[in-house]
């Protein structure tokens, strides 16, 4: 039977290493966005010799566990019948397990429009997986076209070990006090927070596409500002609610266990990713809203009552000064529950401090 060119049909659209934390993990990855034509209704089980052209040429996937959960469960899936997209994510991981590199996480999701896929790979090496994950996508189309040798696979996994001995370029270090995302007014938290005395350059605002497509630029906030979960400048797949709330809620992965992420009133999955992220949760609203709910796991709560900003930490209330002009009311309460939790962790940090100078000279 006669089926179409795989080399014609599957198609490399897009390709891109993100090295900070990301959507899809906290560890370096490889997008690739690929479009695989009429292979999207071909599977595996159906163009004879593809599992069997796949094992003999890299033999380590049948140490692939994939979603069967045992040894062989990648194989397995390859017999009963997968597609192009999610066969390739496995080659990418497997030529870069051949030439050395330990890595085990993949993913193969519908794409930003209707027909794409998107691919993400595991990397220890930015050249090396981007590479890894484009000659993945040559070997499923030798593997369909039935042209896959050992030879082609060898070939790859000598490209990539020379790219390995290369330079590569660090995983962001930099500390910031702040970092807020979100799609209402980020820029105008940041300015806000400068108003209360923060230097704007501790403070990064991050839009959600941003975020999506290069990952955190930096590798720790003291605590982190989610404004809502309502982006506006990514492809319609990323508006969806549950994966919105998980775009957004990157910036939690940069904050130390116990920090704190300042949070939406009333959006209560992006407070439960935030403490599912080991982090303590504030919670903010533009109206004199917070429910019991929102309470119950917060440490800290900003409300506007008359027009001013209302903190209540620790079973106190503080005056946050009334609303001004310029930023959005959501990014003036927000700003202010920040920089109120970054001045209580300097507090905090004080404090420790004090006492232990003060243990030292009982000590002495």
């Amino acid at each position: 039977m006669n089926r179409p060119n795989p080399y014609d049909e599957i198609r490399l659209l897009g390709l891109r290493t993100v090295r900070g934390a990301n959507f899809w993990s906290r560890r370096p990855v490889t997008r690739m966005d690929v479009w695989p034509g009429a292979y999207d209704d071909i599977s595996s089980a159906e163009v004879a010799g593809v599992t069997a052209a796949l094992v003999e040429a890299l033999p380590g996937l049948w140490e692939h566990r994939c979603s069967i959960g045992e040894r062989g469960g990648f194989v397995t899936r390859l017999r009963r019948g997968t597609y192009a997209p999610h066969i390739a994510e496995h080659v990418g991981l497997e030529l870069q397990s051949m030439m050395g590199h330990d890595v085990g996480y993949g993913r193969a999701r519908g794409g930003d429009r209707p027909g794409e896929y998107t691919v993400v790979l595991e990397h220890r090496h930015a050249a090396v997986g981007a590479r890894a994950a484009a000659l993945a996508l040559e070997i499923v189309q030798r593997a369909f076209a039935g042209e896959l040798r050992r030879a082609t696979v060898d070939a790859a996994v000598a490209e990539l070990a020379a790219l390995a001995g290369e330079p590569d370029a660090p995983r962001p270090s930099r500390r910031v006090l702040c970092g807020v995302t979100g799609g209402g007014d980020v820029d105008g938290v940041r300015d806000r927070m400068a108003a209360l005395g923060v230097s704007p350059g501790e403070v990064v605002a991050l839009s959600p596409g941003v975020l999506l497509n290069e990952g955190l630029p930096y590798g720790r906030s003291a605590v982190a500002v989610v404004l809502d979960a309502e982006p506006n400048d990514v492809p319609e797949r990323y508006r969806d609610p549950e994966l919105a709330r998980r775009l957004v809620s990157v910036v939690a992965d940069a904050v130390p266990e116990g920090g704190i992420v300042v949070c939406p009133a009333h959006d209560w999955g992006v407070q439960d990713l935030a403490r599912e992220a080991g982090c303590r949760v504030a919670v903010f609203s533009a109206a004199d809203d917070v429910t019991a709910r929102d309470a119950k796991v917060a440490s800290a709560v900003a409300q506007v009552r008359g027009g001013r900003i209302v903190l209540e930490i620790g079973g106190t209330t503080e005056d946050g000064g009334a609303l001004a002009g310029g930023a959005t009311p959501e990014a003036q309460v927000a700003a202010a529950l920040a920089v109120r939790a970054l001045r209580g962790m300097a507090g905090n940090a004080g404090e420790g401090a004090a006492e232990r100078d003060g243990a030292a000279a009982e000590q002495r």
